[in-house]
């Protein structure tokens, strides 16, 4: 439309959320002082924007693969930067995705100068999915439970994956739908706060995650070599208790969670683990914003008083990969899967770890923009998650490749 300059997103388009692109500008004049723009309006209504001020090489070209921004919502040569910057006007929102059958589409604009944004230069947009072509979902009320399940196209078999989210609750979609693109049957369990099931249950059955495991072993396209699990904070503890209880789970991914059992109690066949004491009077408030430090909330975890929450995780026979964020302000996730590393490596047990300096508490597929405060969905309180920018940015793709290899190596 008589655009000055061209912009386009390579490989194509359209893509999945995780996908790196390239992203570049031609038909500028050499050395031209421009600013790009990202802008990705979320189901409620809300935008998320962030811009790079960058300078045409001597062809008149860009390659953010290549090229540095030297100001804006980022510095240097981060070829996704417009992506992982995204920023809310409105303070405290988190950029998830509600619905994964439809994409999240970025407008990138081109504008001309490093000052106001008067004159736009070129624009195009980058479709961002969830849901891989052909990948199924299917709503499941099968006897209790309350999910839904993501099958990869084709007849498989593929490995089968129970997906966890926090004590947030909810059903939450779009890390299945993204695995199931990549090639997992991925079943989205709720646990907490969704239809019938209550915000703050007062006991959480083992049986339940069991129905699960069974549920997700009788689908056809599921191989029949065991079945992982994943979780995030609250979901990293029952992954682990699913690893330790049932002997279905081959494999478990604990993101940012605890080597004991959390906030709720945990009923199995004949025992209960019994939640590990805190104390809400150790929340730090921030008094201008409110803002909630729950970090020091936790008795002791070292106190054998408090050991018959533990989770024995050295009794399992499956195989563990522990993520944290060194910059979690809401968890001790880092010390506290330190202690289950540290079980399980004088059992002899197989272990990964890693820890990411500068990473917060909310580890998300990558290209998710840092989420640093938001509400929590069953407190109602501003939950402070910390994490930097650029750092986080990094721990998410390098986690997402390391969840995906463990998966596939151990199943």
């Amino acid at each position: 439309a008589g655009m000055a300059a061209r912009v386009s997103v390579l490989p194509a388009r359209r893509c999945l959320f995780d996908d790196p692109v390239q992203i570049r500008v031609a038909g500028l004049q050499p050395q031209q002082a421009v600013t790009l723009r990202a802008s990705l309006v979320d189901e409620s209504g809300e935008l998320f924007q962030a811009h790079a001020l960058y300078r045409a090489g001597s062809s008149g070209e860009l390659d953010l693969s290549r090229s540095p921004a030297l100001g804006g919502s980022y510095l240097g040569v981060e070829p996704m930067g417009l992506l992982w910057a995204l920023q809310s006007k409105t303070p405290y929102k988190r950029l998830a995705k509600r619905n994964v059958l439809t994409p999240f589409c970025v407008d990138l604009e081109v504008y001309e100068g490093h000052g106001d944004m008067s004159r736009l230069l070129g624009k195009c947009s980058n479709e961002r999915w969830f849901l891989g072509e052909g990948v199924k979902r299917i709503s499941v009320r099968e006897g209790r439970l309350r999910a839904t399940l993501f099958l990869p196209p084709g007849p498989g078999p593929f490995p089968g994956l129970i997906d966890l989210y926090g004590s947030g609750g909810g059903l939450i979609e779009y890390r299945a739908s993204l695995l199931a693109s990549r090639g997992f049957v991925t079943l989205a369990l709720a646990y907490m706060s969704f239809e019938d099931i209550p915000a703050m249950p007062e006991v959480l059955e083992l049986s339940y995650f069991e129905e699960a495991v069974n549920f997700l072993q009788k689908q056809q396209q599921v191989k029949d070599t065991g079945i992982g699990v994943l979780g995030l904070s609250k979901g990293g503890d029952l992954a682990l208790s699913m690893a330790t209880f049932l002997p279905g789970i081959k494999a478990a991914v604990s993101i940012s969670g605890s080597s004991f059992n959390s906030f709720v109690p945990l009923k199995g066949d004949g025992f209960t683990i019994p939640v590990h004491p805190y104390d809400l009077g150790r929340m730090k408030i921030n008094d201008e914003a409110g803002l909630v430090d729950f970090s020091d909330v936790l008795h002791d975890h070292t106190d054998p008083a408090t050991w018959d929450c533990r989770i024995p995780v050295e009794r399992s026979l499956a195989k563990f990969l522990f993520l944290s964020g060194l910059d979690d302000m809401n968890w001790k996730s880092d010390l506290y899967c330190r202690d289950a590393v540290q079980r399980l490596r004088q059992h002899g047990r197989e272990v990964e770890f890693y820890s990411y300096s500068g990473a917060g508490h909310l580890l998300e597929p990558p290209y998710l923009p840092l989420c640093k405060v938001s509400i929590h969905r069953v407190l109602g309180m501003l939950m402070h998650w910390g994490g930097q920018w650029r750092e986080h940015a990094k721990a998410q793709e390098d986690a997402w490749r390391r969840i995906q290899a463990f998966f596939w190596q151990h199943l």
